[in-house]
């Protein structure tokens, strides 16, 4: 089964971080990565660029809107994610609990719907 595993944080917390704080969280995912690689249940992930670079975009009465930044005013913003091969929810919240942010920030893990053809 594949559950997307997405990392919130706050952008502001992040952005004042020093540089060797930045620099152990960075080899905490990279160490974490091949992690999930080696085990095989890395599918996909990449961090995200901040919400200032986001736009977000609504039809309505077939007009396209289109705004700048996310929909909804959070305190932690979606920063990057993983897509995960696990054999349940359980394995991947234990997988989940050793994303680097999971220590300061939050990860929502949701399964992606199974499609029958």
């Amino acid at each position: 089964m594949q559950f997307l595993l997405m990392i919130y944080s706050n952008e502001q917390d992040d952005a004042a971080r020093s540089d060797d704080d930045n620099k152990a969280i960075f080899q905490a995912y990279t160490d974490f990565t091949a992690g999930i690689v080696k085990d095989g249940k890395f599918k996909a992930g990449d961090a995200l660029l901040p919400t200032s670079a986001a736009q977000t975009v609504r039809v309505r009465d077939g007009k396209v809107i289109t705004t700048d930044g996310p929909f909804a005013e959070t305190r932690e913003q979606l920063g990057g994610y993983y897509l995960v091969d696990a054999k349940d929810i359980d394995e991947a919240c234990a997988i989940a609990a050793k994303i680097p942010t999971a220590k300061h920030g939050s990860v929502e893990v949701r399964p992606l719907m199974q499609w029958e053809s």
